[in-house]
């Protein structure tokens, strides 16, 4: 166990290690800031299962979730395996699987459309039309990119991400918005959805001014990021297809456990299908 202290160095090594890997720049991302996080707390002292079980219990005392403990440790343990120390290594929390999600924390599509509307209110078509293509095609923030005038005029998209390909279909009415936008900006080729610098918008940009929308669309906050877009196109989609399996191919996922996390109903939804049992006499 000598000598097992985390250095920047090392940290580095694992970044170049992701990169190899072909992990996405927001996986990487998300593994150093992890792992850096880990760093400042061990502050140059050994690193040993017992800090590592000592810090899991700390993350836990915080009040994170048991999914993002449990993230955060994936991440460390992916550290440790590319470093040897694989003895370091500590399980992920159990969590039983929800059958349903808080009200307060998905989007609906009557707010989803006030967002829209009230962003066309302010003259913000850029943001409008980034609304309408995530909510309508189900990609990821990070997946805009491949959003492009040669896209569009093809009606889909060819995505490459961590390590996987997939099309993405452009309905007709979201391609002649985007048709006409790209036209108006003088957009003739490549990203559709770009900065007065060109380059593609970050997802920085549009978290903040998809908040700026929230007060006067009367939509809460907490629910207003791109990912609860994505999650309520799984949820339409489902709703109407019910394929779980076409769903998980749509939205890029390797498992079908993943996809369930999508498609959960919420409580109250939860709560009206039991009433429909009628099984209290």
């Amino acid at each position: 166990m000598k000598g097992r202290n985390l250095t920047e160095k090392m940290i580095k090594e694992f970044s170049c290690y992701l990169k190899s890997e072909e992990k996405s720049e927001n996986t990487i991302e998300k593994y150093l800031r992890d792992v850096r996080a880990f760093a400042a707390y061990i502050s140059g002292a050994e690193v040993t299962k017992e800090a590592v079980i000592a810090y899991k219990n700390k993350l836990l005392s915080e009040n994170y979730t048991v999914r993002s403990v449990n993230s955060m440790l994936a991440s460390l343990n992916s550290l440790f395996v590319f470093l040897g120390w694989t003895d370091c290594r500590v399980k992920s929390i159990k969590l039983q699987r929800q059958i349903y999600c808080p009200e307060e924390k998905e989007l609906t599509k009557a707010e989803y459309m006030r967002l829209v509307n009230t962003a066309k209110q302010k003259g913000n078509e850029r943001l409008n039309l980034i609304l309408q293509t995530i909510c309508g095609t189900g990609i990821r923030v990070s997946e805009l990119q491949y959003i492009t005038v040669e896209a569009v005029k093809c009606g889909e998209a060819i995505v490459s991400l961590k390590g996987k390909t997939r099309t993405i279909f452009i309905v007709r009415k979201l391609q002649k918005k985007l048709f006409r936008y790209a036209a108006e900006q003088g957009i003739n080729s490549g990203s559709i959805f770009i900065t007065r610098t060109g380059k593609p918008m970050s997802r920085t940009n549009i978290w903040r001014e998809m908040k700026g929308l929230c007060e006067q669309a009367d939509v809460n906050p907490q629910k207003v990021f791109p990912h609860n877009l994505r999650h309520l196109f799984a949820r339409v989609f489902y709703g109407i297809e019910k394929d779980i399996a076409k769903l998980a191919d749509i939205l890029g996922h390797s498992s079908i456990n993943t996809t369930r996390i999508y498609i959960i109903s919420t409580g109250n939804e939860h709560r009206r299908r039991m009433e429909h049992m009628r099984l209290i006499l």
